[in-house]
């Protein structure tokens, strides 16, 4: 049996990009007893990780040329396919690359078959749940990949989160991830929109989000986003504007690829987009409510 297959002893695992949520998560496979090799463009962020036992690389390449299975959690398109194409393709060691990145299908489906060319699986296993979610370890892992893959880094992703076995072909599993994210930014955008106009109607913002909450109107928007971040005036929930943005946007291309149209779809990128131009591409996504304020300010 090979060391890939065994669940009863370490593995040596590699890591690319350990941000906001490739931390937390590398932090769970640590806490697994897992060997951990890793790599950003951060320093600070591998030096963060080494502090807590893991080894850090000089390059994506150097952890492809260590680790059979390596999980990456990049930023955008452009990059992860930098990574995977250039960097990863040519690793010696590498046999199974994770992506737990929102890229959307067709970068997923281009990266696959380069690595494929090379001998080298793609687990496309994108995240939901936030980086909250991550630290918990209680993320939605949407799984898509070749079976034997799968099964070989099962144990490693369910460490994280529940999994969601979403198909055989990489990029499945991109589309599904895009969908939820876009209902999740809709969601937080019209309810944002609805409580703005209850508290300028002298509503209780407490005790309208709780009515909310327990009628029709609910959802995972009113029901974690704003009793967590926007009720409290925190707005840390971890993730920005501009990834909101980022992905609304791939979201509309698959659908409208597909032949959907996109009214309220294309209606909510528009607003997010200009929410990030005016404001702040880097301001957490919950401070929405604050933008919408202050455009419903009535001027004298």
């Amino acid at each position: 049996m090979t060391d890939s297959k065994r669940t009863d002893s370490k593995r040596t695992v590699g890591f690319v990009g350990v941000g906001v949520m490739g931390n937390p998560i590398a932090k769970h496979l640590l806490a697994k007893g897992h060997e951990l090799i890793v790599y950003d463009r951060s320093d600070a962020a591998v030096t963060a990780m080494v502090a807590l036992g893991a080894k850090g690389a000089s390059s994506a390449v150097e952890v492809a040329d260590s680790a059979p299975v390596v999980f990456t959690s990049l930023p955008s398109p452009a990059v992860f396919t930098n990574v995977l194409t250039r960097e990863l393709k040519d690793g010696r060691a590498v046999k199974i690359v994770v992506d737990l990145s929102t890229v959307g299908s067709r970068a997923t489906k281009h990266a696959a078959a380069v690595l494929r060319e090379k001998g080298i699986d793609l687990v496309d296993a994108p995240v939901s749940g936030g980086a909250a979610g991550a630290k918990a370890g209680t993320l939605a892992v949407m799984v898509a990949g070749r079976e034997q893959a799968v099964a070989e880094v099962k144990e490693l992703l369910e460490a994280f989160g529940k999994l969601f076995m979403v198909g055989p072909e990489a990029g499945q599993a991109q589309l599904l991830k895009l969908l939820n994210n876009m209902l999740s930014s809709t969601a937080f955008a019209i309810t944002s929109e609805a409580f703005v106009a209850g508290v300028k109607g002298g509503l209780d913002p407490q005790v309208m989000m709780s009515a909310i909450n327990a009628g029709s109107g609910r959802s995972g928007a009113s029901q974690d986003k704003f009793m967590k971040q926007v009720l409290p005036r925190s707005f840390d929930f971890g993730f920005p504007v501009g990834s909101v943005c980022k992905d609304i946007g791939l979201a509309i291309e698959e659908c409208e690829a597909l032949g959907v149209p996109m009214w309220v779809g294309n209606t909510v990128r528009q607003l997010w987009n200009f929410a990030g131009r005016t404001d702040g591409m880097q301001r957490d996504m919950t401070e929405l409510v604050k933008s919408i304020e202050t455009w419903s300010e009535r001027k004298e």
